[in-house]
Formats: structure tokens, sequence, C-alpha cells
């Protein structure tokens, strides 16, 4: 017998025991790691996905582990490998997939949200989420590879070059890490946020930002900017004032990428696209692609996981960790650890 964490009804999470489920044709069982949390897994815990998650629903898709055991017709995996897990599976006859898209299926399965995810002891998925760890690769660290994965997606959509200026408004985690992917790019980045402690850290990280709150951030882009404005912002924060300021800063055929999720529909200045002909592009989720360069950025560095990562707590703490990290503050990234005596993985 195993633990989980268990989604129950609204604001209602529960620690479990859970009954391992033996790996099928095609299959793996994992132990994982370590599981880190993040804004879906929030609004679920809020009760504001409950047409969509069944409960009880073990959440996490942010996950480091390695393999247990291997199902039947499954290849070039044994126990011990460590691994993360793209958690997608699509159906391959919707016309999303049929067009090569398979990542936006339209009956997309989300693993972690449409069916269990990995924040338990024992956890079987398909073989074919696996993506390969290197081995000096420690597994708290390789468990921000998923969020990496999400920026590396935004900015190749985004199309970020060289020399460009990009803007980023919301310095949460995806927002910061698409501030260090562009940086990467070789892009000039500002990071847009209001916590003084997400505003600390990336300066830390080398990334200039600015505060919404007492600066004028169109009039500082123009600065930074000669007066051309920003080649492309970022919209991460959710929220109609960011909406507001992703396009303001815009130069003359700029890309505005959204990659907040936004529950309600939002105002926004169509005159603003006309008028200086700008392009809205959307950035959901990642492609195999996107992951394999994820685990490079964060093994080699680009990324420096180990200091986005606040806090790590053990599996029967995950839901106070949930609370905590509801009041923002001086938290980024809570990772949950679900290793156990006996499943031997270690960061």
């Amino acid at each position: 017998m195993t633990l989980a964490v268990r989604y129950t009804a609204a604001r209602t999470l529960d620690t479990a025991p859970a009954t391992p489920c033996a790996p099928g044709p095609g299959e793996v069982e994992l132990a994982p790691a370590f599981v880190g949390i993040c804004g879906t897994d929030l609004h679920i815990f809020h009760g504001d996905m409950d047409a969509r998650v069944a409960a009880p629903a073990v959440l996490g898709h942010e996950m480091s582990g390695r393999v247990v055991r291997v199902g039947p017709e499954v290849d070039g995996w044994r126990a011990g490998d460590a691994v993360t897990v793209m958690p997608l599976r699509w159906d391959d006859t919707c016309p999303a997939c049929r067009s090569g898209h398979q990542h936006v299926c339209q009956h997309l399965d989300f693993i972690g949200i449409d069916s269990p995810g990995a924040m338990q002891q024992r956890w079987t998925v398909p073989a074919s989420t696996l993506v390969r760890l290197p081995d000096s690769l420690p597994l708290d660290r390789a468990a921000l590879v998923e969020p990496t994965a999400v920026a590396v997606h935004d900015v190749g959509r985004a199309g970020v070059a060289a020399g460009e200026r990009v803007v980023v408004v919301g310095g949460g985690p995806v927002g910061i890490l698409i501030a260090l992917v562009a940086r990467a790019a070789g892009a000039g980045v500002r990071v847009v946020e209001l916590n003084p402690h997400r505003r600390s850290l990336a300066e830390a990280l080398g990334i200039t930002t600015w505060n919404p709150a007492n600066e004028d951030v169109p009039a500082l882009v123009g600065q930074w900017t000669g007066d051309a404005g920003a080649d492309i912002a970022f919209e991460v924060s959710g929220a109609a004032g960011g909406v507001d300021t992703a396009v303001e800063v815009l130069g003359v055929r700029g890309r505005l990428c959204l990659v907040a999720i936004h529950p309600r529909p939002r105002e926004v200045n169509l005159h603003r696209f006309f008028w200086r002909e700008l392009t809205l592009v959307g950035a959901r989720l990642y492609d195999r692609s996107d992951f394999e360069k994820a685990v490079a950025l964060v093994a080699d560095g680009t990324i420096p996981a180990d200091r986005l990562i606040s806090k790590v707590v053990p599996l029967t703490q995950a839901p106070a960790a949930f609370e905590a990290l509801e009041g923002g503050g001086d938290v980024m990234k809570i990772l949950v650890d679900c290793t156990d005596d006996t499943e031997g993985a270690t960061a």
C-alpha cells in the first residue's frame, strides 16, 4: 500500500492509501520523487475546475522520478531509469492531431487533471509519455523540467530572436522561466511584477524588473527601446491590468503571446492592434522537442532550478503546502517529496 494526495472537494485535500496499478501493455510504473505544485493545481484546489476534475482526484504533473516496473511491449526502459513525464495523452484521430498538433488534441487527456497525476508514491503511465533525464541531474531540480518546457514552447510560439526586446508581464514561476529562456535566446528582457519577493528573485538572477504599482511601465519601455516599443510581450499575470500593459508596451508589428489562462473574457485595446499592426498568438502546453530542450536547459544550469525552489515538503504535508501557496508572499515553487524508504529515488 502506498500514499497519494487527493482532491476530494473545494479547498479539501487528503493523503490516503492507494493501491499501485500494475503496468499493462505499453505502460510503466514509476516511483515519483518530487512533484511541483503549479497554478493549475491551485485552480483545482479552489474548486474552479470541478466540471472537469472528477473527485477524488490525484493531482500533480510537474514531476521527476524513477522507473520501478516495465509492462509488456515496452522497449528501451528499465527499473532505475531517471525520468520525467510529458503528461499528455491524445487520440490521434481528431482534426488537431491529424494536422500534427497532438499537444492541443480536441480530446486531450492532460494527465494530472483529466486522469490520476503524480502526487503519489507509485504512478502508472504510458511509456510514450516518458522523457529521459541525465543521471547527473538531481531529481529535485528535474521537477522543474515541465514548467520549463512550457516556457520553451511559449518563447518558440512568440518567435523570440536574438537582439529583440521582450517584456514579461507577471513574474511568477512561468514568467521567470520565460524570461530566462528568452534571455538564453539572446533577447533583452524586462519583467513586470507587483510582488516584491518575486522581483527580488528575478533581480538576483540578473533580470531587470519593474513594479507597475509605482512605475510607468510604458514610459520605461520607451526609454529602454528609444521609443520603438517592445518587440514581444508575454502576458503571464492572468489579470486584466496585465493584458492592458502587455498591449501598451508593444511597438509596431509587435507580438503579444498569451500564456496565462483567463477564465473570463477581457477587454482588449483593438485600436492598438489596428494602429500598430500587432499580432496575438496563443501558447498552450508543449511538444516532445520542447521537453527535450527543457531537460538540456535545466541540466546545464541555464535554468537555475535550485534557486527557484522555495521549499520541499513531505507528501503528508502537501495539503498545507497548497494553503501556503495561496498567499503568494515569499514563495515561488514548492515541491512535494513523494519518496519513501523503499523506492530509492534520491535528489
